[in-house]
Formats: structure tokens, C-alpha cells, sequence
């Protein structure tokens, strides 16, 4: 089976965390990762990249990272994992909870982020998916109103009716051997070149 290659962004100024970290993504060679020490800098590098996953080891010394957690699990199709003290996790899991980030209180144990690095990895898959399925419909929805203003082109140049504008885009593109959405893009290039 082909590994997926993950891009992860780590949001964390923790400099014991972050070799534990290193030393857990070494043995997953498929995790394509870097580290910024602070929110301000993980926003920037967002605004040259998407990642698929990001872990933010809260607090930050800019800020405690929880509204980045939200926004990034909110906004993009990303997997976001937030690491707060146990103390404060009952209070900041209700704020970000409805937002789909996943959380584990500090302390942890390497074994339970190397499964929570599986979670990650199954919701990239999940998400990638649904952004596949969102890009496909929004697709379908492009044609489909495509073909429709074919048809009223149709209706209103030709006299047509609505079946039989719809009959003839079908039609032409059986026997053209195309889809529906290239004779709609000719018929919408003749009726506005004159032709």
C-alpha cells in the first residue's frame, strides 16, 4: 500500500517537545514537517503554504494558540491537534470542541501521541475525501449552469423548446463523443461571436 506523503506544520517554542517530536516523526518518513516558535510566524508561513496537519503545543509566547487552532480546523481541510496544560483542558475543549480540533492534555506519553499521529493521519484521509467530493460537486454545479444558459440560448435564438434544447445538447454530445459541457461552451461561443 502507498503511503500518502502529510505536510505538518508544528506550532510549538517548547524546545524538549520539539526533539520528541523529531524523534517520533523519524519513524514516519511520510510526514513532511517544520516548526515555527510562535503563532505570529505559523500564520505567516500560512500565507505561503496549506498543511494537512497542524499540531499547536499551547501556550505560544505570542499567544496560547487556541485561535489559530479553531481558525485553521474551521477554514481549511486540515487535521489540528492542541496540546494544552490538564489543567485547562475541560475549558478549552468546550470552546474548540464544535470547531473539530482535537486536543490531549499535557503530559503525554509518546505512545499516546504516536496514536493521536494516527488520528491525525485518518482524519487527512477523511478530509482529502470530502474536499475531493466538495471540488467534484462544485464542478457539476459549474456544467449544469453552463448547459442551462446553453439551453435558454437555445430557447430564446432558435425557439426551442426546453426539451428540445436539452434533447440537442444531449444528442450532440453523443454523437460527438463529448460531454455536455463542451457543446454548451460552443453553442454559448456562437450565439456570442454572431455566429
Amino acid at each position: 500500500m502507498k503511503q500518502q506523503q502529510y505536510s505538518v506544520l508544528v506550532v510549538s517554542a517548547q524546545p524538549k517537545f520539539n526533539d520528541s517530536l523529531n524523534a517520533l516523526f523519524s519513524q514516519r518518513r511520510h510526514f513532511d514537517y517544520e516548526i515555527q516558535t510562535s503563532v505570529n510566524a505559523a500564520r505567516r508561513r500560512l500565507l505561503d503554504r496549506d498543511f494537512d496537519i497542524i499540531i499547536i503545543n499551547a501556550p505560544l509566547p505570542d499567544e496560547d494558540g487556541v485561535r489559530l487552532a479553531m481558525e485553521r480546523a474551521a477554514g481549511s481541510y486540515c487535521a489540528v491537534l492542541l496540546l494544552v496544560a490538564n489543567e485547562y483542558y475541560g475549558d478549552v475543549f468546550d470552546r474548540v470542541c464544535t470547531q473539530g480540533v482535537y486536543m490531549l492534555p499535557k503530559p503525554m506519553s509518546a505512545q499516546l501521541m504516536m496514536q493521536a499521529l494516527d488520528w491525525l493521519e485518518v482524519t487527512c484521509e477523511r478530509l482529502g475525501s470530502i474536499e475531493k467530493k466538495s471540488v467534484s460537486f462544485e464542478n457539476k454545479m459549474r456544467e449544469i449552469k453552463l448547459v442551462n444558459r446553453a439551453k435558454w440560448l437555445l430557447i430564446s435564438v432558435q425557439g426551442l423548446t426546453e426539451d428540445q434544447a436539452h434533447h440537442r445538447i444531449e444528442k450532440m454530445a453523443m454523437d460527438r463523443c463529448v460531454s455536455k459541457h463542451v457543446i454548451a461552451e460552443e453553442i454559448i461561443a456562437m450565439n456570442d461571436t454572431g455566429d
